[in-house]
């Protein structure tokens, strides 16, 4: 059977899940009947066979690898998504309903991560970009952190309103926590600065079903006994990340993708260009059409580099762009419900080609729609 199946694929901009690098779809394509030297399929193996704890260290080894993840730290397979981590953390590092957590919330999924709060302990909105329809990053003098915050917790890019971090907010000695899911693995991160970061695996680091949790030796000392076995990440942990079933199959693919990234892409440094790169094309676009596209950051230091999210001047002409685009095989570049428009998802399996194919048609359309 042919794995040639480029020509017969179309250019995915779906925010997630999202494109998975076509090399990496071959590879699971010729594994997928049995993989080589066990004679079963990664979705028939037991997760307590020494075939699949031989592809769990392999992906665990090759996260910290990429990111330079210290001993100091715990990478965790969960499962729930990034949604059950939003509850999994005020209920473990939260030790009292007095105690506070501060959230910067500069969208969507920091809004929902901060709802979460109030069943553990005490929420502080350092910053809630809510009032401008979140569509800027803070400033330093626009946090209002508490004097004595059990954590901070960030989202460092919103994949809906298109802003990203590109440095983490100032903590103090106050351990940060940051909600990575859709700029996971797309540049270099100092892990040693953060208590936590989390992430769902399907916009940059495989297929929907696995989050992974990379976690300070020191947070995990709180969780304590106060939740059930597998919502307390000290316990999962001690289990290899198989205090149940694992995923198998998703952390089979994340291990896969960091492989690509290791040994195709030249890592993060790599990636990260290639990203930045992919994203400058797209704005360089909007910047010089006049006006006929608007982008939804205001501040172009906070644009994102992975969701480049924009619209034009009636929701008739969004809907006519998106129609056209995909006639052309540039596929689910919709806007999220919330807002509308349209959005780009240039996460590091998105090829150069496929940016430069929608820059071109952007072009194209505001000539012929302007």
């Amino acid at each position: 059977m042919s794995t040639d199946v480029s020509v017969k694929r179309v250019f995915n901009f779906s925010a997630g899940p999202a494109a998975l690098p076509l090399s990496v779809l071959q590879e699971i394509q010729r594994d997928m009947i049995a993989l080589p030297g066990v004679g079963a399929s990664i979705l028939e193996i037991s997760h307590r066979s020494s075939a699949f704890v031989e592809i769990i260290e392999d992906a665990r080894n090759r996260l910290v690898n990429l990111l330079g993840i210290p001993d100091t730290h715990e990478v965790v397979f969960m499962q729930g998504g990034a949604r059950l981590q939003n509850a999994m953390i005020p209920a473990n590092f939260l030790t009292s309903k007095d105690e506070t957590a501060d959230y910067v919330v500069t969208g969507n999924w920091g809004k929902n991560s901060a709802a979460e709060v109030p069943f553990y302990g005490v929420l502080n909105k350092a910053f809630d970009g809510a009032e401008g329809s979140f569509t800027r990053l803070p400033e330093a003098a626009d946090l209002q952190f508490s004097d004595n915050a059990g954590y901070i917790h960030f989202t460092s890019n919103e994949t809906i309103h298109g802003l990203q971090f590109k440095q983490a907010p100032a903590n103090g000695d106050v351990p940060l926590v940051c909600d990575a899911s859709s700029d996971f693995l797309s540049r270099p991160v100092n892990i040693s600065e953060y208590g936590m970061i989390y992430a769902c695996a399907q916009k940059n680091a495989g297929t929907a079903g696995v989050t992974v949790c990379i976690i300070s030796k020191e947070l995990l000392e709180r969780c304590g006994d106060r939740n059930p076995s597998y919502l307390d990440y000290a316990k999962v942990a001690a289990k290899d990340s198989m205090l149940n079933t694992p995923p198998t199959f998703s952390i089979y693919v994340t291990g896969l993708v960091c492989k690509w990234l290791q040994e195709e892409v030249g890592g993060l440094e790599a990636i990260e260009k290639m990203n930045s790169d992919k994203a400058r094309l797209l704005y360089d676009v909007v910047d010089e059409s006049g006006g006929f596209y608007v982008v939804h950051a205001a501040n172009p230091e906070h644009r994102s580099v992975m969701n480049v999210v924009f619209k034009m001047a009636t929701p008739e002409l969004d809907r006519k762009f998106l129609d056209e685009a995909a006639a052309e095989n540039l596929t689910t570049l919709g806007g999220h419900r919330s807002i509308g428009g349209i959005r780009a998802s240039i996460y590091n399996a998105m090829p150069r080609e496929g940016v430069e194919a929608l820059a071109g048609f952007m072009k194209d359309f505001a000539a012929a729609n302007g």
